[in-house]
């Protein structure tokens, strides 16, 4: 009976060991597995990382090289004006294209109740305020406007490009009529004396940098304006025709403001036109 006993009791102590080793395989076949799966996971979030960081830095240099304007061209920033609180005299026409061609010459066409003026523009010097102009053109932004304000001392400038024909001042801000968005400033004149001579076309604005909208000046008469105002073109005829209306004077509406007043010689633009660009 003893032997049978204490074999019975090997073949069990043999059974539990072999259940005991078969437990054990069992649970350091899990941990390599999940020590695999783990370290799998890991590598994945370091790849992804990595992938992502790549795509990152990527997208940005691939962004700048999408925003850099091609040969020809010059990229030009447009801000649209906020539309909470926006005056009423704001004309909404949407954006110019952002890129613009900044060689060759345009033509300005203001037809006048009193006749034709003309200018050259030369794209070159003002490559985003020419295609804004060419832009607000071919919106009809200024035909059946008014120049609504003229000034016979100090500086001699006749001033357009409210539609609202609302305006009392040679800056932006004293006359409230213009586009949905503004510019920056070009070709500021900061070398020439003086910086405004008689025959150019000059751009308003508030006083601020990256003020510019619609509103410009032709300046019949020398002008010692600080140079703070785009320069937009040069007349090329029918200054004739400015000199008759500052011949007539104005009525000094704006005397106490910003000096002038409307002309008593009434000057409606008909159409403004922009020719294609001529190399």
């Amino acid at each position: 009976m003893t032997s049978t006993r204490e074999r019975q009791r090997a073949a069990a102590r043999a059974k539990l060991e072999r259940e005991m080793a078969e437990r054990a395989a069992r649970a350091r076949k899990r941990r390599q597995t999940q020590a695999i799966v783990g370290a799998g996971a890991v590598l994945l979030l370091v790849v992804a990382g990595t992938v992502w960081l790549v795509t990152t830095l990527g997208g940005d240099d691939d962004k700048t090289d999408t925003a850099a304007a091609p040969e020809g061209f010059s990229q030009c920033a447009y801000t649209e004006v906020p539309t909470e609180g926006r005056p009423k005299q704001i004309k909404d026409v949407g954006l110019p294209p952002n890129q613009q061609v900044n060689k060759g010459t345009q033509t300005m066409t203001i037809d006048t109740n009193l006749g034709p003026i003309t200018a050259r523009i030369d794209r070159a010097a003002v490559p985003c305020t020419a295609g804004s102009f060419t832009h607000l053109a071919s919106k009809g932004f200024f035909d059946n406007t008014k120049c609504h304000r003229l000034v016979t001392e100090g500086i001699k400038v006749l001033q357009c490009g409210d539609p609202s024909a609302t305006g009392k001042g040679w800056r932006e801000s004293d006359g409230s009529g213009g586009p949905s968005y503004n510019l920056a400033e070009e070709n500021l004149p900061t070398d020439k004396r003086p910086p405004y001579p008689e025959g150019v076309i000059a751009m308003a604005n508030s006083g601020q940098p990256g003020s510019t909208g619609s509103q410009f000046f032709i300046v019949y008469g020398d002008s010692p304006l600080d140079p703070n105002y785009t320069v937009l073109g040069t007349v090329t005829g029918g200054m004739d025709l400015v000199k008759q209306v500052a011949a007539a004077g104005d009525d000094k509406a704006f005397a106490a403001q910003a000096g002038g007043g409307h002309p008593k010689k009434e000057v409606v633009i008909n159409k403004l036109t922009m020719s294609e660009i001529q190399n």
